[in-house]
Parts: C-alpha cells; structure tokens; sequence
C-alpha cells in the first residue's frame, strides 16, 4: 500500500452556511422547529434569509467544516462536492480553498442553485438550520476522482447527501476505492432525521463498508432502534472497527471491539452557539487518527476540538483552534 498523499478526503454537500443571530419568534414565524434542521427548496431559503437580519456567509456542510478544520490542525485535506456557477458556489470554492483544503471539481453548468444552508442561534446558543440543499444532492459517481481518494489515508463521507440515489451510488464508489487502495472509511450520521429517513441503507452500509462511524447519541438509538445506549453500543461494535459517540456535556464514547473507552466534555467558559459542535468533534478525532495517536487521545482531541467551536459564533475557528492544540501540547 503507497503512502497517503493526503491525510483525509471529504465527500459531502458543498453548502455556504449563513449564519445569523435570531431569537425564538423568528422560528416561530417561519415554522421551524428549533434545534432541528428542515429541508427547504430554493423559495423556502429565500424567503426565510428576507426574515434575517445582518448576517455571516461561509463555506459550510457538515464534513466541508470537520475537513477546513483539520487544514487548520496542519492536516493535508482535500474535499469533493457539487457547486454551480453562481455567486454562492464562488463564495464556496474560495472560502474552502483559503483554509488549505484542495477543491479542483469544476463548477456545474446547470441544474439547481449552490446548497445553502440558513443557521439561526438564539439566546440560548441553541442553532436552528434550514438546509436547501440545491445542486450539492445531484453528486454522482462521476464526480469521484479516483486518484484524490485512492491518495487519501482516510475518506470522509456525509449522511446528509444519503437522500438521492445518485449521491448513494457516489458513496458506494467512493468506498470501493478507498478500501481497494487499502484506505479507511468514515461516515457521519449527520442528523437523527437522516437515520429516520434511512435506517435500513444506513445498517447496510455501517455494516458492510465503514470502518469508523461517527454519531451523537441520539442518531445511534435511531439506528439501533432502541433506547438502551449500552445496548446501542454493543451493536455499533460488532458492525464497525471503531465508533465514535458524541453525548453533549457527557463527552463521548469511543468503542472499538470489547473497548469503551468514556472521554469526558471539557468545561466551556461561554457557551456561545452549538453549530459544527459534531463537525469539529469529527475533526479533532480524525486529526488523532491520521497522526496515529491512541483512540483516547484521539478522543479527546475531538472534545477540546468540540470545546473551541461552540464558544464562537460559526464552525470557523482556526486561530483559537490552533491554539487550543498547541496548548495542549498536540501537533
């Protein structure tokens, strides 16, 4: 097996996040149920970005955020997705390239707009999403480039794109060649809506072609269907070679075989907004993989990693990222 030329590889939606500061009458005015994330069409985005007040705009999507982040960790990253020719698909290629990341797909000529996707915080640092998300579905298996995931040590994918055939044909090719080139596989539940949504597609591939999950705890009791998470872990580890589970202020669980392994939350000093709190966990513990740290280590690198993020506003933190981890002492 060759040497990785990249560290990891990202597969997922290729969305700007526009982040804005709301409080709950908005949510209510617009029908959306807070905490959750709702699949709008384009008119939907619209109308509800109108509803907004000043705002930020990025390039987002859950796995586009856990990849910029492990570029700003000194990781080599690259990220595959579907963008148009519009002023949002522009905003993405840029935004993403500045963080280190390798994005060479070609803007799309026609179909639907670039994804958006609209996170509202309350007061409470609680984030409301509203996710349209455009062209970034329609990814197929022609847009997998053999020889980026063949050269990356791990590939990344998203369950937010599982909800289109063509972008499950895409996954599935892409584990082909990532396992043919002796690579590991990553997939993150994404939402408990997706698992709802997908449940059986979801058992099927965490069983036969993922190597390392990535879940909260809500997403692995949809999964499993129970409500048992002891019993929830106990089947996790017999379909994957290692979960790792998020549980809010509890930290997470990281289980490999007969191995639990409990890594506490780190206190946060202000709680400021919830967004990329999962994407960054991801980051940080695919960060101790790639630089073949223990699984305890690797878990709480995705805790202190989770622990930067939700004390700003958006999944951007580089510079306070950065600096978390050197002073923790990890490079």
């Amino acid at each position: 097996m060759s040497k990785p030329t990249n560290d990891v590889i990202g597969v997922g939606a290729a969305i700007v996040d526009i982040i804005a500061r709301v409080d709950d009458a908005v949510l209510e005015e617009q029908g959306l149920s807070k905490g959750a994330m709702t699949l709008v069409d384009e008119a939907g985005s619209s109308s509800i970005y109108d509803a907004l007040g000043e705002t930020l705009e990025r390039s987002g999507g859950s796995v586009a955020n856990t990849i910029a982040a492990l570029g700003a960790l000194g990781r080599s990253v690259a990220f595959i997705g579907k963008r148009r020719d519009d002023e949002f698909g522009t905003i993405f290629a840029h935004d993403i390239r500045a963080t280190g990341t390798a994005f060479d797909a070609p803007a799309a000529a026609s179909g639907e707009a670039t994804a958006r996707c609209l996170v509202m915080v309350t007061p409470d640092a609680e984030r409301t999403m509203a996710t349209y998300l455009g062209v970034s579905g329609d990814l197929g298996p022609d847009d997998i480039d053999i020889d980026t995931v063949s050269g990356g040590g791990i590939l990344y994918l998203e369950g937010y794109l599982w909800d289109k055939p063509a972008a499950k044909d895409a996954f599935r090719r892409a584990s082909e060649i990532a396992h043919k080139a002796g690579r590991k596989v990553a997939l993150s539940l994404s939402d408990p809506f997706c698992v709802d949504r997908h449940r059986d597609s979801f058992r099927e591939i965490v069983a036969g072609d993922i190597d390392i999950l990535f879940a909260n705890e809500a997403e692995l009791l949809s999964l499993y269907e129970t409500e048992d998470f002891n019993a929830a872990i106990d089947a996790v580890a017999k379909d994957v070679a290692v979960a790792a589970i998020t549980r809010g202020p509890d930290g997470a669980v990281i289980v490999s075989g007969s191995e639990r392994i409990t890594v506490p939350a780190q206190p946060v000093a202000t709680l400021v907004d919830t967004t990329g709190a999962g994407d960054l966990f991801a980051a940080g513990f695919l960060n101790g993989l790639a630089t073949d740290q223990p699984l305890e280590i690797c878990g709480q690198m995705g805790c202190a990693a989770a622990n930067v993020v939700i004390q700003v506003l958006g999944a951007r933190c580089t510079d306070d990222l950065k600096a978390k981890f050197s002073a923790e002492g990890w490079s």
